[in-house]
């Protein structure tokens, strides 16, 4: 029987961290689906999604628990549900001048909407003309179409945030 198992990984950003991980996976013959992994303020931080059998999870898991030796944290979660797939997937974009709360403010909105963020990338940048900073997200949301949440919803609500900010919405066709 399949198993798929979710993993984190944190560790010192350095070459051969995504290889040796690569290596523990093939070598326990599991099959390595999908990730997301990036480098930020030396760390290296990642999730992956890995398919095995339940014959292997068991050696695979030792395996993986054993890359701590080179320092490299992984957790491991089983993973049951594969098939979600939101009804309404859209692409925010928010750009503004950077404040304190801007991600607790925009979190709590998305919230309130019922809405679930499934990527998000953060980060500020100098202003041009000026000294400011700016402040910029970027994120792939998604809801149920039974909801009462309409892409005009969410700008209104968002725009609720700040008079400087400039959000963009883009529904994301499947």
């Amino acid at each position: 029987m399949e198993q798929y198992l979710t993993l984190t990984v944190i560790t010192d950003d350095r070459p051969g961290i995504v290889e040796k991980i690569a290596k523990v996976v093939l070598l326990n013959q599991g099959s390595w689906l999908e990730s997301n992994m990036s480098r930020l303020a030396g760390k290296f931080a990642g999730v992956l999604l890995v398919k095995t059998s339940q014959n292997n999870q068991a050696n695979l898991l030792r395996d993986l628990k054993e890359l701590s030796n080179e320092g490299i944290k992984i957790i491991a979660e089983l993973t049951n549900n594969l098939n979600h797939e939101p009804d309404k997937r859209y692409f925010l974009n928010l750009v503004g001048n950077d404040r304190p709360g801007i991600i607790g403010e925009l979190s709590s909105i998305l919230t309130g909407l019922d809405i679930n963020v499934e990527e998000l990338r953060t980060d500020c940048e100098d202003a041009p003309m000026s000294s400011e900073l700016l402040f910029r997200a970027s994120a792939v949301i998604s809801f149920s179409g039974v909801s009462k949440v309409t892409s005009a919803l969410i700008q209104e609500k968002m725009e609720l945030l700040s008079d400087d900010l400039i959000i963009e919405l883009e529904l994301l066709e499947e």
